[in-house]
């Protein structure tokens, strides 16, 4: 009975520390997404910022703003008092500016997130989906940013220019 017991407290244990990990985790991957966005971003010249393959489609400069834009929203809605303010892309950006914007969404949205207590990722918030999570919001926000770089890694290697080399974990 007795090995039951410590086996049960163990295990217990155990599930308690991989929940206290869950943003320092989403952290350290949210860096290296920045780091990696930045990279991309930093490889298109700036010359072919308004490049698009269709017509439909986002160029690579809106798919920039929009995965900026995304973040500040969710990060702003759902982990911080602060209201979000939806502001117009502004098209006149050189390359260095909107790369600093990018960097300054990510480095906000994380200290929001940082803000966060790990036992609080289960409160469920309005969103347009249904009530949600934080946690999902924040896969989310992971989600996003992946699915739209997606898109102009492809814009990149359309441009006969080389990726730069993938920033995992």
């Amino acid at each position: 009975m007795k090995k039951y017991l410590i086996i049960t407290v163990l295990l217990l244990s155990s599930s308690i520390f991989a929940q206290v990990e869950v943003v320092s985790t989403f952290i350290e991957k949210w860096d290296n997404s920045k780091d990696y966005l930045i990279a991309v971003a930093q490889a298109m010249p700036e010359d072919k910022y308004d490049y698009k393959p269709t017509a439909q489609e986002m160029s690579f400069r809106e798919q920039l703003f929009h995965i900026q834009d995304n973040m500040k929203w969710l990060s702003t809605t759902h982990f911080s008092e602060e209201k979000y303010v939806k502001k117009e892309a502004a098209k006149g950006l050189s390359k260095a500016q909107i790369i600093q914007e990018i960097e300054a969404s990510f480095d906000t949205a994380k200290t929001f997130v940082q803000k966060t207590k790990d036992v609080k990722l289960s409160q469920k918030v309005d969103f347009f989906a249904g009530p949600k999570s934080k946690l999902q919001i924040l896969n989310l926000m992971q989600d996003h940013v992946t699915h739209h770089r997606a898109q102009i890694l492809v814009y990149l290697n359309l441009n006969q220019i080389q990726p730069p080399k993938y920033i995992g974990w």
